[in-house]
């Protein structure tokens, strides 16, 4: 089974992520910020991950960099309320692979997650 890390401060949607890629099959961990991110990718192998960037602790984009920079290169989605092209380009030259802005369609996100992870095999 895939594994997913979900690295997002907002309970409820951290909730409905993990619900909807749980019911498509998919094995998930969710922490609440960048730190529990980093923490979590060096006690355990995630075949994705999906963060937030505006968090506590270590945005998304610090929490991005830091893994590229240990030269981890498991897909990464953004998804954020961020919405200006400004931070979609910051979120890509750090290192993300894809990049959705908040609200979100569940659906689409399963479908780009299978993506990424079709193109990471």
């Amino acid at each position: 089974m895939l594994k997913i890390l979900i690295a997002e401060d907002d309970r409820e949607l951290c909730q409905l992520f993990s619900h909807v890629l749980t019911k498509n099959g998919y094995a998930v961990k969710t922490v609440e910020n960048g730190k529990e991110a980093l923490d979590a990718m060096d006690r355990d192998y995630y075949d994705l991950i999906i963060s937030d960037i505006m968090m506590p602790l270590l945005d998304g984009y610090e929490f991005v960099r830091r893994l590229r920079g240990r030269g981890n290169q498991t897909p990464v989605m953004m998804i954020t309320a961020r919405d200006a092209f400004d931070d979609m380009r910051q979120g890509f030259l750090s290192g993300t692979d894809d990049y959705m802005v908040k609200p979100i369609n569940v659906n689409e996100m399963v479908l780009r997650v299978g993506a990424l992870l079709r193109r990471s095999q």
